[in-house]
Protein backbone atom coordinates (compact mmCIF):
# COMPACT_ATOMS: atom_id res chain seq x y z
CA UNK A 1 0.00 0.00 0.00
CA UNK A 2 1.31 3.52 -0.46
CA UNK A 3 1.64 6.01 1.86
CA UNK A 4 1.96 9.52 1.48
CA UNK A 5 3.53 12.14 4.04
CA UNK A 6 1.19 14.32 5.76
CA UNK A 7 2.34 17.28 3.76
CA UNK A 8 1.59 15.81 0.30
CA UNK A 9 -1.86 14.54 1.90
CA UNK A 10 -2.46 17.93 2.40
CA UNK A 11 -1.46 19.33 -1.12
CA UNK A 12 -3.29 16.96 -2.62
CA UNK A 13 -6.57 17.45 -0.85
CA UNK A 14 -6.33 21.27 -1.62
CA UNK A 15 -5.65 20.33 -5.57
CA UNK A 16 -8.48 17.93 -4.59
CA UNK A 17 -11.07 20.98 -3.40
CA UNK A 18 -9.47 23.63 -6.20
CA UNK A 19 -10.31 21.75 -8.91
CA UNK A 20 -13.85 20.99 -7.45
CA UNK A 21 -14.16 24.37 -6.55
CA UNK A 22 -13.10 25.11 -9.81
CA UNK A 23 -15.10 23.21 -11.82
CA UNK A 24 -18.18 24.54 -10.13
CA UNK A 25 -16.89 27.96 -10.65
CA UNK A 26 -16.61 27.03 -14.61
CA UNK A 27 -20.02 25.67 -14.27
CA UNK A 28 -21.41 28.43 -12.75
CA UNK A 29 -20.11 30.45 -15.22
CA UNK A 30 -20.93 28.84 -18.40
CA UNK A 31 -22.26 30.52 -20.93
CA UNK A 32 -26.42 29.48 -20.97
CA UNK A 33 -29.31 29.94 -22.65
CA UNK A 34 -32.69 29.84 -21.72
CA UNK A 35 -35.57 28.08 -23.97
CA UNK A 36 -38.85 27.44 -23.21
CA UNK A 37 -42.61 27.30 -24.63
CA UNK A 38 -44.24 24.61 -26.87
CA UNK A 39 -44.68 21.20 -26.02
CA UNK A 40 -44.98 21.01 -30.14
CA UNK A 41 -41.70 22.64 -30.79
CA UNK A 42 -39.55 20.88 -28.34
CA UNK A 43 -38.70 18.05 -29.91
CA UNK A 44 -36.91 20.13 -32.71
CA UNK A 45 -34.82 22.30 -30.02
CA UNK A 46 -34.03 18.90 -28.21
CA UNK A 47 -32.51 17.56 -31.50
CA UNK A 48 -30.73 20.66 -32.00
CA UNK A 49 -29.48 21.40 -28.39
CA UNK A 50 -27.72 17.79 -28.72
CA UNK A 51 -26.04 17.88 -31.50
CA UNK A 52 -25.40 21.64 -31.01
CA UNK A 53 -24.05 21.04 -27.50
CA UNK A 54 -21.25 18.48 -29.31
CA UNK A 55 -19.75 21.57 -31.19
CA UNK A 56 -20.14 23.84 -28.62
CA UNK A 57 -19.71 22.42 -25.23
CA UNK A 58 -18.77 25.25 -22.86
CA UNK A 59 -22.58 26.61 -23.82
CA UNK A 60 -25.12 25.17 -22.10
CA UNK A 61 -28.93 24.87 -23.43
CA UNK A 62 -31.81 24.81 -21.01
CA UNK A 63 -35.54 24.14 -22.35
CA UNK A 64 -38.60 23.86 -20.83
CA UNK A 65 -41.55 23.23 -22.13
CA UNK A 66 -44.69 25.26 -20.88
CA UNK A 67 -46.81 25.65 -23.64
CA UNK A 68 -46.79 28.73 -25.94
CA UNK A 69 -48.93 30.68 -23.49
CA UNK A 70 -46.92 30.11 -20.86
CA UNK A 71 -43.55 30.80 -22.77
CA UNK A 72 -44.54 33.76 -23.90
CA UNK A 73 -45.56 34.74 -20.53
CA UNK A 74 -41.99 34.06 -19.49
CA UNK A 75 -40.83 35.85 -22.95
CA UNK A 76 -42.32 38.97 -21.86
CA UNK A 77 -41.04 38.99 -18.32
CA UNK A 78 -37.58 38.28 -19.91
CA UNK A 79 -37.08 34.98 -17.93
CA UNK A 80 -35.85 33.53 -21.30
CA UNK A 81 -34.08 33.91 -24.02
CA UNK A 82 -36.09 32.15 -26.63
CA UNK A 83 -39.64 31.48 -26.70
CA UNK A 84 -41.08 28.02 -28.92
CA UNK A 85 -44.51 28.79 -30.34
CA UNK A 86 -46.67 26.61 -32.88
CA UNK A 87 -48.36 29.79 -33.52
CA UNK A 88 -47.69 33.48 -34.09
CA UNK A 89 -47.51 35.93 -31.17
CA UNK A 90 -50.98 37.10 -30.36
CA UNK A 91 -52.20 40.84 -30.44
CA UNK A 92 -52.23 41.24 -27.23
CA UNK A 93 -48.93 39.53 -26.30
CA UNK A 94 -47.35 41.83 -28.89
CA UNK A 95 -49.11 44.43 -26.79
CA UNK A 96 -47.43 43.19 -23.66
CA UNK A 97 -44.15 43.01 -25.54
CA UNK A 98 -44.41 46.32 -26.58
CA UNK A 99 -45.15 47.49 -23.11
CA UNK A 100 -42.03 45.57 -21.56
CA UNK A 101 -39.96 47.29 -24.16
CA UNK A 102 -39.08 44.04 -25.33
CA UNK A 103 -37.59 43.88 -29.07
CA UNK A 104 -37.82 40.84 -30.78
CA UNK A 105 -37.24 38.43 -33.77
CA UNK A 106 -39.45 35.83 -35.03
CA UNK A 107 -37.82 32.70 -37.31
CA UNK A 108 -40.13 30.15 -38.64
CA UNK A 109 -38.13 26.78 -38.41
CA UNK A 110 -40.96 24.19 -39.76
CA UNK A 111 -44.33 22.92 -40.35
CA UNK A 112 -46.36 20.64 -38.28
CA UNK A 113 -49.69 18.62 -39.06
CA UNK A 114 -51.34 18.97 -35.80
CA UNK A 115 -52.75 15.24 -35.88
CA UNK A 116 -55.80 13.80 -34.59
CA UNK A 117 -55.02 10.28 -33.81
CA UNK A 118 -57.00 7.40 -32.18
CA UNK A 119 -55.72 4.29 -30.62
CA UNK A 120 -54.09 1.68 -33.05
CA UNK A 121 -56.13 -1.28 -32.20
CA UNK A 122 -59.33 1.49 -33.41
CA UNK A 123 -60.98 -0.38 -36.64
CA UNK A 124 -63.77 1.51 -37.01
CA UNK A 125 -62.43 5.58 -37.30
CA UNK A 126 -62.07 5.92 -41.15
CA UNK A 127 -61.86 9.77 -41.54
CA UNK A 128 -63.15 12.54 -39.65
CA UNK A 129 -64.79 15.23 -41.20
CA UNK A 130 -64.15 19.24 -40.01
CA UNK A 131 -67.85 19.30 -38.45
CA UNK A 132 -67.68 15.89 -36.45
CA UNK A 133 -64.45 17.19 -35.09
CA UNK A 134 -66.53 20.40 -33.99
CA UNK A 135 -69.38 18.45 -32.86
CA UNK A 136 -66.71 16.64 -30.69
CA UNK A 137 -64.73 19.68 -29.04
CA UNK A 138 -67.94 22.70 -29.32
CA UNK A 139 -67.86 24.14 -25.99
CA UNK A 140 -71.46 23.07 -25.78
CA UNK A 141 -70.77 19.12 -26.57
CA UNK A 142 -73.42 16.48 -26.36
CA UNK A 143 -70.99 13.94 -27.33
CA UNK A 144 -70.15 11.05 -24.84
CA UNK A 145 -69.82 8.07 -26.89
CA UNK A 146 -68.66 7.36 -30.01
CA UNK A 147 -71.94 6.59 -31.48
CA UNK A 148 -73.07 10.14 -30.43
CA UNK A 149 -70.63 11.11 -33.73
CA UNK A 150 -72.10 8.02 -36.46
CA UNK A 151 -74.61 5.37 -35.07
CA UNK A 152 -72.81 3.10 -36.51
CA UNK A 153 -69.66 3.16 -34.42
CA UNK A 154 -69.46 1.80 -31.02
CA UNK A 155 -71.99 3.35 -28.01
CA UNK A 156 -68.70 3.35 -26.30
CA UNK A 157 -67.36 6.30 -23.92
CA UNK A 158 -64.98 8.51 -25.94
CA UNK A 159 -62.03 9.60 -23.75
CA UNK A 160 -60.45 12.89 -24.51
CA UNK A 161 -57.17 13.86 -24.31
CA UNK A 162 -55.86 17.13 -25.46
CA UNK A 163 -53.57 19.97 -24.58
CA UNK A 164 -54.36 22.82 -21.68
CA UNK A 165 -55.16 26.53 -22.55
CA UNK A 166 -51.42 27.76 -22.81
CA UNK A 167 -50.54 25.72 -24.74
CA UNK A 168 -50.30 26.93 -29.35
CA UNK A 169 -52.13 23.92 -30.26
CA UNK A 170 -55.20 24.68 -28.11
CA UNK A 171 -55.03 28.25 -29.59
CA UNK A 172 -54.70 26.54 -33.66
CA UNK A 173 -56.90 23.88 -32.97
CA UNK A 174 -59.51 25.56 -31.12
CA UNK A 175 -59.82 28.22 -33.96
CA UNK A 176 -59.52 26.05 -37.00
CA UNK A 177 -62.23 23.37 -36.11
CA UNK A 178 -64.57 25.64 -33.82
CA UNK A 179 -64.22 28.62 -35.34
CA UNK A 180 -62.53 30.68 -32.18
CA UNK A 181 -59.23 30.21 -30.49
CA UNK A 182 -59.84 29.07 -26.97
CA UNK A 183 -63.52 27.58 -27.31
CA UNK A 184 -63.64 24.36 -26.74
CA UNK A 185 -65.48 21.68 -24.32
CA UNK A 186 -63.58 21.21 -21.19
CA UNK A 187 -64.62 18.03 -19.50
CA UNK A 188 -61.33 16.31 -21.30
CA UNK A 189 -57.47 14.99 -20.06
CA UNK A 190 -55.59 18.09 -20.82
CA UNK A 191 -51.81 18.38 -20.04
CA UNK A 192 -49.27 20.73 -21.65
CA UNK A 193 -47.02 17.79 -22.03
CA UNK A 194 -47.53 15.82 -25.40
CA UNK A 195 -46.03 12.37 -24.13
CA UNK A 196 -49.05 12.39 -21.32
CA UNK A 197 -51.09 12.93 -24.37
CA UNK A 198 -49.47 9.70 -25.98
CA UNK A 199 -49.63 7.77 -23.24
CA UNK A 200 -53.35 8.38 -22.36
CA UNK A 201 -54.21 7.25 -26.00
CA UNK A 202 -52.05 4.18 -26.33
CA UNK A 203 -53.87 3.10 -23.04
CA UNK A 204 -57.55 3.09 -24.07
CA UNK A 205 -59.03 1.68 -27.23
CA UNK A 206 -61.90 4.56 -27.41
CA UNK A 207 -59.80 6.99 -26.82
CA UNK A 208 -59.00 10.39 -29.07
CA UNK A 209 -56.64 13.31 -29.14
CA UNK A 210 -54.97 15.82 -30.90
CA UNK A 211 -51.09 17.41 -30.95
CA UNK A 212 -48.18 17.64 -33.20
CA UNK A 213 -47.45 15.35 -35.97
CA UNK A 214 -43.78 14.25 -35.04
CA UNK A 215 -45.67 12.37 -31.94
CA UNK A 216 -46.94 10.41 -34.29
CA UNK A 217 -44.41 9.67 -35.96
CA UNK A 218 -42.46 8.65 -32.64
CA UNK A 219 -45.60 6.12 -31.56
CA UNK A 220 -46.87 4.65 -34.74
CA UNK A 221 -47.29 1.10 -33.02
CA UNK A 222 -49.74 2.68 -30.68
CA UNK A 223 -51.94 5.62 -32.36
CA UNK A 224 -53.25 5.87 -35.32
CA UNK A 225 -53.54 9.68 -37.18
CA UNK A 226 -57.03 9.71 -38.29
CA UNK A 227 -57.23 11.40 -41.81
CA UNK A 228 -59.50 14.82 -41.92
CA UNK A 229 -62.08 15.37 -44.68
CA UNK A 230 -65.54 15.85 -45.84
CA UNK A 231 -65.28 11.93 -47.00
CA UNK A 232 -63.64 8.97 -47.15
CA UNK A 233 -62.81 9.77 -50.64
CA UNK A 234 -61.52 13.06 -50.40
CA UNK A 235 -60.07 12.48 -46.46
CA UNK A 236 -56.20 13.31 -46.27
CA UNK A 237 -53.81 12.50 -43.80
CA UNK A 238 -51.21 13.87 -42.26
CA UNK A 239 -47.88 12.85 -44.45
CA UNK A 240 -45.19 15.11 -44.75
CA UNK A 241 -46.34 15.89 -48.33
CA UNK A 242 -49.71 16.73 -47.32
CA UNK A 243 -48.44 18.92 -44.35
CA UNK A 244 -45.65 20.83 -46.80
CA UNK A 245 -48.14 21.63 -49.41
CA UNK A 246 -51.22 22.46 -47.38
CA UNK A 247 -53.26 19.57 -48.75
CA UNK A 248 -54.04 18.59 -44.94
CA UNK A 249 -56.04 21.35 -44.15
CA UNK A 250 -57.01 23.21 -41.76
CA UNK A 251 -54.59 21.70 -39.51
CA UNK A 252 -51.27 22.63 -41.35
CA UNK A 253 -48.87 24.72 -39.57
CA UNK A 254 -46.02 27.23 -39.54
CA UNK A 255 -43.67 26.62 -36.33
CA UNK A 256 -41.68 29.36 -34.93
CA UNK A 257 -38.89 30.47 -32.20
CA UNK A 258 -39.05 34.29 -31.14
CA UNK A 259 -35.89 35.45 -29.66
CA UNK A 260 -35.21 38.67 -27.34
CA UNK A 261 -33.09 41.28 -29.93
CA UNK A 262 -31.05 41.66 -26.24
CA UNK A 263 -29.74 38.13 -26.19
CA UNK A 264 -29.25 37.90 -30.02
CA UNK A 265 -26.50 40.40 -28.96
CA UNK A 266 -25.51 37.46 -27.10
CA UNK A 267 -22.49 35.76 -29.09
CA UNK A 268 -23.90 32.12 -27.62
CA UNK A 269 -27.42 32.94 -28.38
CA UNK A 270 -26.55 33.70 -32.35
CA UNK A 271 -24.24 30.47 -32.45
CA UNK A 272 -27.30 28.59 -31.36
CA UNK A 273 -29.90 29.85 -33.49
CA UNK A 274 -27.38 29.89 -36.39
CA UNK A 275 -27.03 26.42 -36.05
CA UNK A 276 -30.74 25.60 -35.78
CA UNK A 277 -31.22 27.23 -39.19
CA UNK A 278 -28.22 25.40 -40.61
CA UNK A 279 -29.30 21.88 -39.03
CA UNK A 280 -33.33 21.95 -38.87
CA UNK A 281 -33.60 20.63 -42.66
CA UNK A 282 -32.25 17.79 -41.10
CA UNK A 283 -32.81 17.90 -37.87
CA UNK A 284 -36.58 18.70 -38.43
CA UNK A 285 -37.11 15.96 -40.59
CA UNK A 286 -35.84 13.50 -38.48
CA UNK A 287 -38.12 13.87 -35.70
CA UNK A 288 -41.13 13.81 -37.68
CA UNK A 289 -41.90 17.35 -38.90
CA UNK A 290 -41.63 19.18 -41.89
CA UNK A 291 -39.07 21.00 -43.25
CA UNK A 292 -39.18 24.44 -44.79
CA UNK A 293 -37.33 24.93 -48.40
CA UNK A 294 -33.50 25.80 -48.32
CA UNK A 295 -33.80 28.94 -49.37
CA UNK A 296 -36.54 29.64 -46.83
CA UNK A 297 -34.01 28.92 -44.43
CA UNK A 298 -31.75 30.83 -46.22
CA UNK A 299 -34.29 33.82 -45.70
CA UNK A 300 -34.57 33.22 -41.93
CA UNK A 301 -30.97 33.05 -41.56
CA UNK A 302 -30.74 37.04 -42.65
CA UNK A 303 -32.83 37.42 -39.53
CA UNK A 304 -29.80 37.26 -37.33
CA UNK A 305 -27.42 39.56 -39.51
CA UNK A 306 -30.29 42.44 -38.98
Amino acid sequence: MIQFSKTVSKTLSLLTFLAAFNGRANTTNAASIKIDGSSTVYPIIEAVSEEFSKAEPSIRVTAGVSGTGGGFKKFIAKEIDICNASRPAKKEELADLEKNGMKFEQIKIAFDGLSVVVNSKNTFVDYLSVEELAKIWGKDSKVKTWADIRPTWPAKPIKLYGPGTDSGTFDFFTEAINGKAQVSRSDYTKSENDNVLVQGVAGDEYALAYFGHAYVEANKSVLKAVPVGSSLKTAVSPTSKTIKNGTYKPLSRPLFVYVNKESLKKPEVKKFLTFLINNSEKLVSEVGYVPLQSKEYKEQSKILAR
